[in-house]
């Protein structure tokens, strides 16, 4: 799949006291570009877990923050899956403002089995359609 771009509106309750972009809340911009990636490829988290037994954590993240956004800005959170294995994923993330890049993002995906919690192989039909 190419890029995933969704646009987040920066609310109040994003930023600290001086209304920046509180640095934990850009891994919570990534983490809704990535399920809306999803949805919008037919994957349904809920769905997955309940026809599946099929979770999806955060293995490992880095993050480089460039420049801040701040409080009631427009900018667009991107996904980009650049890694698949059998129960895991890499995505490459960016948050821009305009031309701007604020937030570099590579997050790596694992796929589990959502009672036992241990690796399990990512749904044939997923992995096909979103690599």
């Amino acid at each position: 799949m190419k890029e995933f771009s969704w646009p987040v509106r920066v609310y109040y309750e994003d930023t600290d006291a001086g209304g920046v972009v509180f640095y934990a809340n850009y891994l919570k911009f990534f983490e809704r570009a990535r399920t809306e990636m999803l949805r919008s490829a037919g994957f349904e988290q809920d769905r997955l877990l309940s026809e599946e037994s099929v979770i999806f954590v955060v293995r490992s993240i880095s993050v480089d923050y460039l420049k801040p956004a701040r409080f009631n800005e427009q900018i667009e959170v991107s996904a980009k899956i650049i890694e698949s294995k059998k129960a895991s994923l890499v995505f490459e993330q960016s948050i821009t403002r305009e031309q701007d890049v604020l937030c570099n993002g590579t997050i790596r995906i694992a796929c589990l089995d959502a009672q036992s919690m241990k690796p399990k192989p990512i749904p044939i039909a997923m992995l096909e359609q979103l690599t």
